[in-house]
């Protein structure tokens, strides 16, 4: 999907050298600060509501493990 950023000036100066000394797209040096900034922000299980607050473990890991016993 494309989608339409406004980046400030600088940032994209700094942004262009990185791609250059690493040999990489802008593109693709967005998607992997991207896929940084996703990692350290995702919900950790504590954040969690309703029944499964106090699960340390994944809804689907948890259904495929229950159904292991079966």
């Amino acid at each position: 999907m494309r989608t339409l950023v406004d980046i400030p000036d600088r940032q994209l100066d700094d942004l262009s050298t990185i791609c250059a000394v690493k040999k990489l797209s802008r593109a693709e040096a967005i998607r992997q600060a991207l896929t940084v900034f996703i990692e350290a922000n995702k919900a950790a299980p504590s954040d969690a509501f309703g029944l499964w607050k106090s699960q340390a473990v994944d809804g689907v890991v948890y259904q495929e493990q229950v159904r292991a016993e079966w």
